[in-house]
Protein backbone atom coordinates (compact mmCIF):
# COMPACT_ATOMS: atom_id res chain seq x y z
CA UNK A 1 0.00 0.00 0.00
CA UNK A 2 3.11 2.35 1.09
CA UNK A 3 4.12 1.60 -2.30
CA UNK A 4 1.39 2.18 -4.14
CA UNK A 5 1.50 5.84 -2.45
CA UNK A 6 4.46 7.02 -3.08
CA UNK A 7 4.24 5.70 -6.67
CA UNK A 8 1.12 8.13 -6.93
CA UNK A 9 3.03 11.01 -5.04
CA UNK A 10 5.94 11.30 -7.34
CA UNK A 11 3.54 12.14 -10.44
CA UNK A 12 1.95 14.92 -8.27
CA UNK A 13 5.23 16.64 -6.92
CA UNK A 14 6.64 16.34 -10.28
CA UNK A 15 3.59 18.53 -11.37
CA UNK A 16 4.62 20.79 -8.74
CA UNK A 17 7.70 21.28 -9.36
CA UNK A 18 8.00 21.54 -13.61
CA UNK A 19 6.14 24.87 -13.50
CA UNK A 20 8.34 26.45 -11.10
CA UNK A 21 11.50 24.93 -13.03
CA UNK A 22 10.20 26.17 -16.39
CA UNK A 23 9.36 29.86 -14.95
CA UNK A 24 12.77 30.14 -13.88
CA UNK A 25 13.78 28.73 -17.18
CA UNK A 26 12.38 31.86 -18.77
CA UNK A 27 13.42 34.03 -16.54
CA UNK A 28 17.00 33.07 -17.03
CA UNK A 29 16.65 32.95 -21.17
CA UNK A 30 14.85 35.82 -20.76
CA UNK A 31 17.68 38.05 -19.12
CA UNK A 32 20.05 36.15 -21.40
CA UNK A 33 18.29 37.44 -24.58
CA UNK A 34 17.41 41.34 -23.46
CA UNK A 35 21.47 41.39 -22.68
CA UNK A 36 22.12 40.37 -25.94
CA UNK A 37 19.92 41.95 -27.87
CA UNK A 38 19.47 45.49 -26.14
CA UNK A 39 23.22 46.85 -26.64
CA UNK A 40 22.40 46.56 -30.69
CA UNK A 41 19.12 48.29 -30.41
CA UNK A 42 20.20 50.92 -27.87
CA UNK A 43 23.29 51.36 -30.59
CA UNK A 44 20.05 51.62 -33.50
CA UNK A 45 17.96 53.85 -31.38
CA UNK A 46 20.43 56.49 -30.35
CA UNK A 47 21.79 56.64 -33.98
CA UNK A 48 18.67 58.39 -34.72
CA UNK A 49 18.59 60.01 -31.53
CA UNK A 50 19.93 63.58 -30.20
CA UNK A 51 23.35 62.87 -28.49
CA UNK A 52 22.31 65.07 -25.81
CA UNK A 53 19.25 62.88 -24.88
CA UNK A 54 21.62 60.28 -25.09
CA UNK A 55 24.04 61.47 -22.37
CA UNK A 56 21.42 62.62 -20.16
CA UNK A 57 19.89 59.02 -20.07
CA UNK A 58 16.33 59.70 -21.73
CA UNK A 59 17.57 57.21 -24.34
CA UNK A 60 16.04 53.72 -23.35
CA UNK A 61 13.48 51.97 -25.23
CA UNK A 62 12.30 54.80 -28.05
CA UNK A 63 14.20 57.51 -29.67
CA UNK A 64 14.43 60.96 -28.55
CA UNK A 65 14.65 63.80 -30.83
CA UNK A 66 14.69 62.12 -33.97
CA UNK A 67 16.94 62.51 -36.56
CA UNK A 68 18.80 60.81 -39.66
CA UNK A 69 21.96 63.24 -40.10
CA UNK A 70 24.14 60.70 -38.80
CA UNK A 71 22.85 58.32 -41.34
CA UNK A 72 22.83 61.26 -44.20
CA UNK A 73 26.72 61.89 -43.54
CA UNK A 74 27.80 58.41 -43.09
CA UNK A 75 26.34 57.27 -46.80
CA UNK A 76 27.22 60.37 -48.04
CA UNK A 77 30.94 59.69 -48.02
CA UNK A 78 32.19 57.40 -51.25
CA UNK A 79 34.73 55.78 -49.46
CA UNK A 80 32.34 53.71 -46.76
CA UNK A 81 30.42 52.67 -50.08
CA UNK A 82 34.09 52.00 -51.54
CA UNK A 83 34.76 49.84 -47.86
CA UNK A 84 31.30 48.03 -48.41
CA UNK A 85 32.21 46.66 -51.58
CA UNK A 86 36.17 46.07 -50.51
CA UNK A 87 34.81 43.97 -47.23
CA UNK A 88 32.10 42.01 -49.94
CA UNK A 89 35.30 40.88 -52.07
CA UNK A 90 37.64 40.18 -49.33
CA UNK A 91 35.17 38.05 -47.41
CA UNK A 92 33.98 36.12 -50.48
CA UNK A 93 37.38 35.17 -51.74
CA UNK A 94 38.34 34.49 -48.00
CA UNK A 95 35.64 32.34 -47.52
CA UNK A 96 36.08 30.02 -50.72
CA UNK A 97 39.66 29.69 -50.28
CA UNK A 98 39.85 28.99 -46.62
CA UNK A 99 36.71 26.41 -47.24
CA UNK A 100 38.32 24.81 -50.18
CA UNK A 101 41.59 24.51 -47.38
CA UNK A 102 39.68 22.97 -44.67
CA UNK A 103 37.33 20.35 -46.53
CA UNK A 104 40.25 19.27 -48.64
CA UNK A 105 43.13 19.27 -45.74
CA UNK A 106 40.28 17.69 -42.71
CA UNK A 107 39.85 14.30 -45.95
CA UNK A 108 43.31 14.29 -46.45
CA UNK A 109 44.22 14.12 -42.43
CA UNK A 110 40.86 11.63 -41.79
CA UNK A 111 42.60 9.19 -44.33
CA UNK A 112 44.06 6.16 -42.33
CA UNK A 113 46.37 4.94 -44.67
CA UNK A 114 47.92 8.42 -45.30
CA UNK A 115 52.01 8.08 -44.72
CA UNK A 116 52.84 10.18 -41.99
CA UNK A 117 49.25 11.29 -40.76
CA UNK A 118 50.14 11.26 -37.05
CA UNK A 119 53.30 13.43 -37.42
CA UNK A 120 51.57 15.59 -39.96
CA UNK A 121 48.72 16.21 -37.71
CA UNK A 122 51.63 16.68 -35.04
CA UNK A 123 52.74 19.89 -36.50
CA UNK A 124 49.25 21.10 -37.75
CA UNK A 125 48.28 21.29 -34.12
CA UNK A 126 51.44 23.02 -32.61
CA UNK A 127 50.75 25.47 -34.81
CA UNK A 128 48.16 26.39 -32.17
CA UNK A 129 50.44 26.61 -29.29
CA UNK A 130 53.35 27.98 -31.02
CA UNK A 131 53.18 31.51 -33.24
CA UNK A 132 55.65 33.49 -35.11
CA UNK A 133 53.99 36.98 -33.91
CA UNK A 134 52.91 40.11 -35.62
CA UNK A 135 56.37 41.10 -37.24
CA UNK A 136 57.27 37.55 -38.60
CA UNK A 137 53.82 37.65 -40.21
CA UNK A 138 54.28 41.14 -41.71
CA UNK A 139 57.91 40.06 -43.13
CA UNK A 140 56.49 37.37 -44.65
CA UNK A 141 53.80 38.98 -46.65
CA UNK A 142 56.26 41.67 -47.44
CA UNK A 143 58.54 39.85 -48.96
CA UNK A 144 56.23 37.84 -51.20
CA UNK A 145 54.87 41.02 -52.37
CA UNK A 146 51.62 40.99 -50.88
CA UNK A 147 51.35 44.41 -49.10
CA UNK A 148 48.49 46.43 -50.29
CA UNK A 149 46.80 43.87 -52.47
CA UNK A 150 43.78 41.66 -51.53
CA UNK A 151 46.03 38.56 -51.70
CA UNK A 152 47.39 40.37 -48.36
CA UNK A 153 43.92 40.17 -46.83
CA UNK A 154 42.91 36.73 -48.17
CA UNK A 155 45.87 33.92 -47.79
CA UNK A 156 47.58 34.81 -44.45
CA UNK A 157 44.68 33.88 -42.21
CA UNK A 158 43.35 31.63 -44.95
CA UNK A 159 43.52 27.61 -42.92
CA UNK A 160 42.43 27.93 -39.33
CA UNK A 161 43.79 24.91 -37.51
CA UNK A 162 40.99 24.31 -35.60
CA UNK A 163 38.46 24.13 -38.11
CA UNK A 164 40.96 21.72 -39.69
CA UNK A 165 40.59 19.50 -36.79
CA UNK A 166 36.54 19.91 -37.03
CA UNK A 167 36.64 18.79 -40.80
CA UNK A 168 38.92 15.91 -40.17
CA UNK A 169 36.69 14.51 -36.89
CA UNK A 170 33.34 14.82 -39.64
CA UNK A 171 34.57 12.70 -42.07
CA UNK A 172 36.17 9.83 -39.31
CA UNK A 173 32.13 10.04 -37.53
CA UNK A 174 30.53 10.19 -41.53
CA UNK A 175 32.68 8.57 -44.07
CA UNK A 176 33.55 5.20 -43.44
CA UNK A 177 36.22 3.08 -45.20
CA UNK A 178 34.42 0.45 -46.26
CA UNK A 179 32.68 3.39 -48.75
CA UNK A 180 36.06 4.10 -50.14
CA UNK A 181 37.35 0.23 -50.54
CA UNK A 182 33.57 -0.16 -52.45
CA UNK A 183 34.66 3.34 -55.06
CA UNK A 184 37.88 1.87 -55.45
CA UNK A 185 36.43 -1.83 -56.84
CA UNK A 186 34.34 0.35 -59.45
CA UNK A 187 37.21 1.99 -60.41
CA UNK A 188 37.30 5.12 -58.82
CA UNK A 189 39.89 6.95 -57.99
CA UNK A 190 41.18 9.15 -55.12
CA UNK A 191 39.81 12.86 -56.24
CA UNK A 192 36.97 11.24 -58.08
CA UNK A 193 35.75 9.65 -54.60
CA UNK A 194 36.38 12.83 -53.20
CA UNK A 195 34.59 15.35 -55.52
CA UNK A 196 31.79 12.74 -56.22
CA UNK A 197 31.15 11.00 -53.04
CA UNK A 198 32.86 13.15 -49.89
CA UNK A 199 32.05 16.65 -50.84
CA UNK A 200 28.72 16.23 -51.54
CA UNK A 201 28.27 13.76 -48.19
CA UNK A 202 29.84 16.80 -46.40
CA UNK A 203 27.52 19.51 -47.09
CA UNK A 204 26.49 20.51 -43.80
CA UNK A 205 30.01 20.55 -42.63
CA UNK A 206 31.02 23.21 -45.63
CA UNK A 207 27.59 25.18 -44.46
CA UNK A 208 29.28 25.45 -40.74
CA UNK A 209 32.81 26.50 -42.82
CA UNK A 210 31.24 29.08 -44.60
CA UNK A 211 29.11 30.15 -41.71
CA UNK A 212 32.20 30.63 -39.62
CA UNK A 213 34.42 31.91 -42.17
CA UNK A 214 32.13 34.74 -43.57
CA UNK A 215 31.75 36.18 -39.47
CA UNK A 216 35.23 35.59 -39.31
CA UNK A 217 36.21 37.44 -42.42
CA UNK A 218 33.96 40.51 -42.39
CA UNK A 219 34.24 41.27 -38.71
CA UNK A 220 38.13 41.49 -39.12
CA UNK A 221 40.06 44.31 -39.67
CA UNK A 222 43.63 44.12 -38.26
CA UNK A 223 44.64 42.00 -40.88
CA UNK A 224 43.63 45.24 -42.71
CA UNK A 225 45.44 47.64 -40.56
CA UNK A 226 49.17 45.69 -40.87
CA UNK A 227 48.93 45.56 -44.36
CA UNK A 228 47.34 47.82 -46.15
CA UNK A 229 48.14 51.11 -46.86
CA UNK A 230 45.97 52.67 -49.53
CA UNK A 231 42.62 54.34 -48.17
CA UNK A 232 40.71 52.64 -51.68
CA UNK A 233 41.33 49.42 -50.24
CA UNK A 234 40.15 49.79 -46.80
CA UNK A 235 37.05 47.01 -46.13
CA UNK A 236 34.43 48.54 -44.03
CA UNK A 237 35.40 47.29 -40.81
CA UNK A 238 38.35 49.17 -40.80
CA UNK A 239 37.18 52.61 -42.28
CA UNK A 240 34.48 52.01 -39.39
CA UNK A 241 37.35 51.82 -36.81
CA UNK A 242 38.83 55.08 -38.42
CA UNK A 243 35.39 56.53 -37.90
CA UNK A 244 35.21 56.03 -34.14
CA UNK A 245 39.12 56.52 -33.34
CA UNK A 246 39.87 59.42 -35.39
CA UNK A 247 36.18 60.81 -36.26
CA UNK A 248 37.38 61.25 -39.99
CA UNK A 249 34.84 60.19 -42.62
CA UNK A 250 36.92 60.00 -45.56
CA UNK A 251 40.74 60.47 -46.21
CA UNK A 252 39.66 63.92 -48.28
CA UNK A 253 38.08 65.95 -45.92
CA UNK A 254 37.17 65.65 -41.65
CA UNK A 255 34.29 64.36 -40.38
CA UNK A 256 33.12 67.80 -39.07
CA UNK A 257 35.09 70.16 -41.76
CA UNK A 258 31.74 71.80 -43.06
CA UNK A 259 30.61 72.73 -39.41
CA UNK A 260 30.48 75.84 -37.86
CA UNK A 261 30.54 75.34 -33.88
CA UNK A 262 32.35 72.58 -31.84
CA UNK A 263 29.24 71.69 -30.19
CA UNK A 264 27.68 70.44 -33.35
CA UNK A 265 31.05 69.18 -34.78
CA UNK A 266 30.89 66.41 -31.55
CA UNK A 267 26.73 66.25 -32.15
CA UNK A 268 27.35 64.42 -35.64
CA UNK A 269 30.68 62.39 -34.59
CA UNK A 270 28.71 60.75 -31.84
CA UNK A 271 25.54 60.34 -34.37
CA UNK A 272 28.03 58.77 -37.17
CA UNK A 273 29.47 56.62 -34.87
CA UNK A 274 26.62 54.91 -33.58
CA UNK A 275 25.23 55.06 -37.47
CA UNK A 276 28.49 53.18 -38.30
CA UNK A 277 27.64 50.12 -36.02
CA UNK A 278 24.24 49.92 -37.39
CA UNK A 279 25.20 49.92 -41.17
CA UNK A 280 28.54 47.52 -40.64
CA UNK A 281 26.25 44.93 -38.52
CA UNK A 282 23.23 45.28 -40.80
CA UNK A 283 24.77 42.48 -43.59
CA UNK A 284 25.34 39.79 -40.86
CA UNK A 285 22.16 40.36 -39.22
CA UNK A 286 20.86 39.50 -43.15
CA UNK A 287 22.68 36.58 -43.77
CA UNK A 288 23.61 34.72 -40.68
CA UNK A 289 20.10 33.99 -39.40
CA UNK A 290 19.32 31.67 -42.47
CA UNK A 291 22.16 30.11 -42.20
CA UNK A 292 21.89 28.76 -38.00
CA UNK A 293 20.11 25.59 -38.92
CA UNK A 294 23.45 24.53 -41.13
CA UNK A 295 25.67 25.78 -38.66
CA UNK A 296 23.89 23.87 -35.83
CA UNK A 297 23.56 20.73 -37.99
CA UNK A 298 27.43 21.07 -38.50
CA UNK A 299 28.88 21.31 -35.62
CA UNK A 300 27.17 18.17 -34.31
CA UNK A 301 27.56 16.29 -36.87
CA UNK A 302 31.47 16.91 -36.19
CA UNK A 303 31.71 16.71 -32.97
CA UNK A 304 29.40 13.69 -32.10
CA UNK A 305 30.57 10.14 -33.22
CA UNK A 306 27.91 7.49 -34.10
Amino acid sequence: MSTTLRAHRRPARRRLSDPLFNAVTFAILSFAIVAVIYPLYFIAIASVSEPSRVYEGQVWLWPVGFTLDGYARLLGDPLVWRGLGNSVVYTSLATFISVALVVSAGYVLSRRDLPGRKTITFLIVLTLFFDGGIIPKFLVVRDLGLLDTVGAMVLPSALAVWNIIIARAFFETNLPDELREAAEMDGASDFRFFFRIAVPLAKPLIALMIVIHIIWNWNGFFDALIYLSTPDMYPLQLVLRNILVQSNLSGSGSLTGDLGSYEEAQRVVELVKYAAIIFASIPLLLVVPFLQRFFTQGALLGAVKN
